[in-house]
């Protein structure tokens, strides 16, 4: 749901960060996997209850995530070619990665009953089936969503800048992690349901 104000506020420092980074070296598909790196990291820190390093290794992941994608935009201007989908396809395996992973490790961490994650990681399944599903039947039928991203996407209640916000709620304050997280199942499993009837309404025939 925010995403779009997201790229427009957080689209320019973005890129300038791009800018800075765009060395020989430097690869977008490396600053993908130095990003699934972080973001392993920060779910491990999580799991043994080193609530500061699980954060700023989680906002760390994300910055590289948000980073990857300018930068391969701006090596295929200069060169006059097209992004590499292999490059979306590698960050949204990272992507999934890393969210699923930080779910996980923050579960363990907080002990107790670990339902409100296991919750979370259902809605997480099913919004997921529903949007690649949709991805990948839009591009076979013509019916595309072109948002500059690398699939097509029908935006909802849940998408990366409220998945970003509400894990690093999590990691800051994780004596409300469980009851944020039921809300947060809730509200991921609405989102998708909004998805699933979108995206049939968009490929009926």
């Amino acid at each position: 749901m925010l995403d779009p104000y997201a790229r427009r506020v957080l689209g320019p420092p973005l890129d300038r960060v791009a800018a800075l980074v765009d060395v020989g070296p430097v690869t977008p598909n490396r600053i993908t996997l130095v990003g699934l790196l972080l973001g392993l990291g920060s779910a491990g820190a999580a799991a043994t209850a080193l609530w500061v390093p699980a954060l700023v290794l989680w906002l760390a992941s994300r910055l590289a995530d948000g980073v990857d994608g300018p930068l391969a935009r701006r090596r295929a201007a200069r060169t006059g070619g097209a992004v590499s989908p292999a490059g979306g396809f590698l960050d949204i395996v990272a992507d999934f990665a890393v969210y699923g992973a930080t779910v996980v490790g923050v579960g363990i961490g907080l002990g107790g009953s670990s339902w409100p994650f296991l919750a979370v990681l259902g809605a997480y399944y099913l919004n997921g089936t529903a949007f690649l599903a949709f991805s990948s039947l839009a591009e076979r039928s013509g019916r595309t969503m072109d948002d500059g991203r690398s699939l097509s996407f029908i935006g909802g209640l849940a998408e990366g800048t409220e998945t970003i916000t509400v894990h690093s709620v999590w990691m800051a304050f994780p004596s409300v992690a469980a009851p944020v997280a039921v809300g947060w199942a809730v509200v991921v499993a609405l989102g998708a349901a909004e998805r699933i009837w979108l995206g049939y309404r968009v490929l009926r025939v």
